[in-house]
């Protein structure tokens, strides 16, 4: 098969021509595609900054609870004089305690909250007044700390300021992401978070 053409190179892109094609494509549209338009960039964006966030943060948190997992049974190893004998498997209270000892403390969420607003800063994002509460349920081992945080920045400020957020704070967990535009021409978005902090007790 001939693929010589694959080395050619792509003609380049002349926004000036496209541009003027694209607003009579929308145009076309009418008011019931406009909304389906706009619902698919809406999709696409909750995908790019809940989904993925949190797939990549769930595989952090199991990657790091294999780490832990490896270095108890290295210390252990190392106690008991076994020189590093393998097939030992922690029981499973230390496996949970390995667990609760991932999750900051309790008292620390005033810490976290001052990153949040640290990250919002660097990245040029406007962090509103936000929500907090203290969910503290006697019979569970972890508390939840609930936050609201409205913030507005366009779509790449956005996007960086929950990336850091994710990598910054491990224990948090972005429950719900709700997206307004003022309208289709504004160049920020209107973005309310809704977060939860994991504690130990």
């Amino acid at each position: 098969m001939d693929l010589s053409f694959l080395k050619k190179e792509l003609p380049p892109i002349h926004w000036n021509r496209v541009m003027p094609l694209l607003r009579w494509q929308m145009g076309r549209l009418g008011n019931s595609g406009k909304i389906g338009f706009g619902l698919i960039i809406a999709a696409s964006i909750y995908y790019a900054l809940a989904v993925i966030p949190q797939e990549t943060e769930l595989q952090k948190l199991k990657d790091r609870a294999v780490s832990l997992q490896a270095q108890i049974v290295s210390k252990k190893s190392s106690s008991d004089g076994t020189g590093g004998e393998t097939g030992q498997k922690m029981s499973s209270d230390q496996a949970l305690q390995v667990f609760y000892d991932f999750f900051p403390r309790i008292d620390s969420s005033p810490f976290w909250i001052r990153e949040l607003v640290g990250l919002a800063q660097k990245r040029g994002v406007e962090l509103a007044s936000s929500e907090y509460r203290l969910i503290n349920e006697s019979d569970a081992r972890l508390a939840r700390y609930e936050m609201i945080l409205p913030v507005k920045g366009n779509y790449s400020q956005i996007r960086a300021f929950i990336a850091d957020a994710l990598e910054a704070v491990p224990a948090m967990a972005i429950s719900a992401v709700a997206i307004k535009r003022e309208n289709t021409t504004a160049d920020k978005l209107d973005v309310r978070l809704e977060i939860n902090l994991y504690l130990n007790k």
